[in-house]
């Protein structure tokens, strides 16, 4: 089984997609760790990706998401923020369960304001607000929710 943990940078997706990979025995990946060093430096720099910059890293990751298809159980953190990249995230697998975290800008701005040694900064945050297409498929949830809801609500969600 594979879980996407999705949404734009700051909305909770490490901290969801790790403790839900614990809950579940599963495997955790962030797909932040897999981007190649010249988007991390253009992130640093607060230069916003565009979809050249991602297009190899989405390949990459759906590659590996083939290959950890038959695994025990996968969550992967990534932002998916257009349905152009879930595409090519599915496109070698055939059995996803998206969880889009769903947030208000305002909320998301200032936890990432709170966040240290994280190459995303806050002005960043619109352009990804902007860029994001929301899925019309999917489990939705409000990161207004505490972090130990958000897993029951997605656990209950995926077991039925």
């Amino acid at each position: 089984m594979i879980i996407i943990v999705m949404g734009v940078s700051g909305c909770g997706k490490t901290t969801i997609g790790m403790q839900l990979a614990l809950e579940l025995g599963f495997d955790y990946y962030d797909a932040d760790d897999f981007h190649p060093q010249s988007n991390i430096d253009k992130m640093q720099r607060g230069k916003a990706l565009n979809d050249v910059d991602r297009k190899p890293w989405l390949t990459s990751l759906s590659q590996k998401l083939s290959s950890w298809e038959d695994d025990n159980g996968v969550v992967l953190a990534c932002s998916a923020l257009k349905e152009s990249y879930r595409r090519i995230l599915a496109s070698n697998v055939s059995n996803i369960h998206w969880v889009y975290l769903q947030g208000a800008f305002n909320t998301i701005e200032s936890r990432i304001k709170k966040r240290a040694g994280h190459f995303m900064k806050s002005n960043l945050l619109e352009s990804q607000f902007n860029a994001l297409e929301e899925p019309n498929y999917g489990l939705y949830v409000n990161i207004e929710n505490k972090p130990l809801d958000i897993i029951q609500i997605i656990i209950s969600k995926i077991k039925k």
